[in-house]
């Protein structure tokens, strides 16, 4: 994290101190600005979900293709991300392919992690300790 001043990472959540399972149904991102190996600023923000898009029409891939990789799922995805659009970083402990691979075009790197505690979470990949278990993916 040398040479950056400084950065944004999100974490998804539902009650701003835990990260939530799900990306997907998530209420909320807090976003954690980090200056000099230090968190000095949390801000909570409203992220749309599937709730936010029952109205729309879903339409199905292809029959191999795995759920969320089709180009209406990757639009939702980029839409989700527009909350956080100045965020290096998306911190979840669940997220699908789609979702992941979306944040990525993005220019977010997705980070699907074991570690609860945002802060926690914040400050392992601000260590560079984090893992990204992408074996958790769906």
């Amino acid at each position: 994290m040398t040479g950056e001043s400084q950065i944004k990472v999100a974490a998804i959540t539902d009650n701003g101190v835990t990260i939530s399972q799900h990306f997907g149904r998530a209420a909320y991102y807090l976003v954690a600005t980090i200056e000099n190996g230090r968190i000095v600023d949390r801000e909570l923000r409203s992220k749309l979900g599937h709730s936010h898009f029952h109205n729309q029409v879903h339409i199905e891939g292809e029959p191999e293709q795995p759920h969320g990789m089709d180009a209406a799922s990757h639009n939702k995805h980029l839409q989700m991300a527009e909350a956080i659009a100045d965020c290096t970083a998306l911190l979840c402990r669940g997220m699908g392919t789609g979702a992941y691979q979306s944040m990525q075009a993005r220019g977010i790197r997705p980070v699907v992690t074991d570690i609860v505690a945002i802060e926690d979470a914040v400050m392992a990949y601000i260590e560079g300790s984090i893992v990204d278990h992408v074996n958790r993916l769906h």
